[in-house]
């Protein structure tokens, strides 16, 4: 089992500052109960379709461990996204701080800069950007979900949701986001667009024989899903932080 000593030693920084590492005996990735925004909920109502399965009734509902398996199906059958490795995704939330229906959806935080590289200069100073491991596992990826709001969104901006974020994984896989020609480098020229291709995505992905049982979540707003399940949970993990390297180390 990899331990921080063992990743700083592998970085030649004995530091772990550098490095963040879950999913050991006495550190398990942190788990949280999401809190509802009530307003929202309640606008949106708590009667749940009782023929869309989501788990055992009274259970709490693993919206990390949901999600996973609904990429993990999408990158099998979306040619496009056949670079990504969703094991080295790491899916969390962040709580909502208000009830509105606009705002933060979803982000996709890349554990690489530019090209893949560990480190970057700016103002005459190499940073590193904390390296996320789950157990002997490195992350490349934050796929993070912000709650209750992504979960009150329809079924079709959810799905859109989805494929936008994973989209903007490099095709090279390497911890940078997708790069597009132009000033616009990680919508394209156009958002619309880029919106577009993904709703394209999404109606081809569920076109395509997808199991129902994987995104039958998704068709439950938050309200429903906390009165069936009784609390909705989700991993919140710290955004990883950019740390200067001391000068007697060399920059990737």
């Amino acid at each position: 089992m990899l331990t921080v000593m063992d990743a700083a030693e592998e970085m030649g920084v004995f530091d772990p500052r550098f490095v963040r590492i879950w999913g050991q005996t006495d550190n398990q990735l942190p788990v949280r109960v999401v809190r509802p925004a009530r307003a929202r909920s309640h606008l949106l109502g708590t009667d749940a379709p009782p023929w869309l399965h989501t788990g055992s009734i009274g259970q709490p509902f693993d919206f990390c461990g949901h999600v996973r398996g609904l990429c993990a199906d999408m990158v099998a059958r979306c040619q496009e996204l056949w670079h990504i490795d969703v094991s080295r995704l790491l899916f969390a939330v962040t709580q909502a701080r208000n009830g509105r229906a606009h705002g933060l959806q979803a982000r996709v935080t890349p554990l690489r800069f530019r090209d893949g590289r560990l480190t970057r200069r700016g103002r005459g100073t190499a940073y590193q950007v904390q390296r996320y491991f789950v157990g002997a596992q490195e992350m490349l990826y934050v796929v993070t979900f912000c709650l209750p709001r992504f979960l009150d969104q329809d079924f079709d901006d959810k799905f859109v949701t989805v494929f936008h974020e994973l989209y903007h994984i490099s095709p090279a896989f390497d911890g940078d986001l997708r790069r597009h020609e132009g000033r616009c480098a990680i919508h394209s020229r156009s958002k619309r667009g880029y919106d577009a291709h993904m709703a394209e995505l999404a109606r081809e992905y569920l076109a395509d024989g997808a199991d129902p049982a994987l995104h039958a979540f998704l068709r439950l707003n938050f309200a429903q899903l906390q009165e069936r399940h009784g609390q909705v949970m989700g991993v919140i993990v710290p955004r990883p932080k950019l740390i200067p390297v001391p000068a007697r180390r060399k920059s990737s």
